[in-house]
């Protein structure tokens, strides 16, 4: 693999890559880099912690470095992403990366925060602007913002973005654009929504394909089949005990059921929070704060609140709900594995989400490996094994019903059942037992 310096990027990108300790560049990188720097459309399929990030920013600082123009209110680059946490991550990123490049300024735009600080940063002039569709189309509409001069548009996490609903504001900020810019696609998956969306938006791109090497290279994924709720509970608690569990998180189809499944790890001694859309932005910077320092073991997040966390010390992903989509699971799992590290990421399912699980292999090129926990082991069979009705290897029950793990309720005791958190009740506070403690410490 070569070193950055063969990609000729500038010397003082190059200086403040020494000092973070980037040496060599990612698959991704090393294929983006060159065809951004030559001003291409780019079509990329790659995955969080792929160095995706890099991938765009490093060319495009290097872009603005050379390509000098009369300051003008309006940014010469923009990234749209879908939530406020990546976009808080993606900015960092422009700001860590042009340290030596003080002319060069980010601002980030998103919603659930004051206008007036917004319009205030926007006043002073920008080259980078990094946003969520919403709240800059919100902005454009009162005549803040000028994008007339914008070189390059990024669409980051594109599929998520579709899959929100945001492709009407897209294709507005797009069109305000203008024509002559560069656009640069970055997706989980390349399928026809994206090629659609593409061919809209992008003028001959260079396609490069590099899904499945984040998944099966650095994360070791196991798959636990369930029976129902108590027994992905008696199954989390079993899990969640091993000692190589450094950070996690947790993902779950629900607000509610993120709560509280954090109101019950908390209630057995780890430090842990939830992290969904029903908390203000202040809840949620501070909870992200906290698993970044360290103080929290245990994230339990919805998917949408997750995108863009970046936490070098998260060991372990459980998806302990399927995602409705198959490249959620990408997403999901690529919280840990970050930067070349190991992960690991469990996955709870029930023989009836098959199709699910396969819809993921398809995916991700490979199956997940099947594991089981002595004791906890599923009584219930794959559909394809299972007999007929009333045979000798029939059904011996339905998910959710009672199968010998007796009434769904959380280990611990105090018929502490999903359900028992009342709806806008503050998130919990990180728990002091013994575990927590012992974490704090270490952490």
């Amino acid at each position: 693999m070569s070193y950055f310096e063969s990609l000729e990027l500038d010397k003082r990108l190059l200086k403040v890559l020494g000092e973070i300790g980037y040496k060599e560049p990612t698959p991704i990188q090393e294929r983006a880099i060159p065809e951004i720097i030559a001003e291409r459309d780019i079509v990329a399929s790659a995955q969080t912690g792929s160095g995706k990030t890099g991938s765009f920013l490093l060319p495009l600082l290097h872009r603005l470095t050379i390509k000098k123009v009369e300051r003008s209110k309006g940014p010469r680059v923009v990234v749209l992403v879908p939530t406020r946490e990546l976009a808080i991550q993606v900015a960092g990123e422009s700001q860590k990366y042009s340290k030596q490049l003080p002319f060069l300024t980010t601002v980030c735009i998103y919603g659930g925060v004051p206008y007036f600080k917004q319009k205030r940063m926007l006043a002073r002039g920008c080259d980078v602007m990094v946003a969520t569709p919403g709240r800059l189309i919100d902005l454009m509409e009162q005549g803040r913002v000028d994008l007339k001069g914008v070189e390059t548009l990024v669409l980051d996490e594109a599929d998520r973005m579709l899959d929100m609903g945001f492709i009407g504001p897209v294709e507005e900020i797009a069109a305000a654009c203008g024509k002559n810019r560069q656009t640069l696609l970055f997706s989980a998956t390349i399928d026809k929504k994206i090629l659609r969306l593409s061919s809209s938006l992008q003028n001959d791109p260079v396609e490069i394909e590099m899904a499945s090497e984040v998944t099966s290279d650095h994360i070791e994924q196991r798959l636990y089949y369930v029976d129902n709720l108590n027994h992905k509970m008696q199954l989390i608690d079993r899990l969640i005990a091993d000692k190589s569990i450094y950070q996690a998180i947790v993902f779950t189809s629900t607000k509610r059921k993120a709560d509280e499944l954090a109101d019950h790890f908390s209630s057995n001694g780890y430090s842990s929070n939830a992290l969904h859309g029903d908390m203000n932005q202040r809840q949620r910077t501070r909870t992200i704060e906290q698993l970044r320092k360290g103080k929290l073991q245990i994230l339990v997040a919805t998917d949408v609140a997750a995108r863009g966390i970046d936490v070098l010390s998260l060991t372990h992903v459980i998806n302990f709900d399927l995602p409705t989509q198959a490249e959620d699971y990408v997403h999901r799992i690529g919280r840990t594995g970050r930067a070349g590290a190991t992960g690991t990421a469990y996955t709870f399912a029930t023989y009836r989400e098959e199709r699910d699980l396969a819809d993921i292999a398809r995916l991700i090129g490979s199956q997940m490996k099947k594991h089981t926990v002595e004791g906890l082991e599923p009584r219930q069979q794959s559909a394809s094994r299972r007999g007929p009705r009333g045979s000798a290897g029939g059904r011996p029950g339905r998910p959710g019903s009672s199968s010998g793990y007796g009434k769904p309720r959380f280990a611990g005791g105090r018929n502490n059942q999903f359900g028992s958190r009342k709806r806008g009740d503050s998130p919990r506070r990180s728990g002091q037992g013994q575990q927590g403690q012992r974490y704090a410490r270490n952490g």
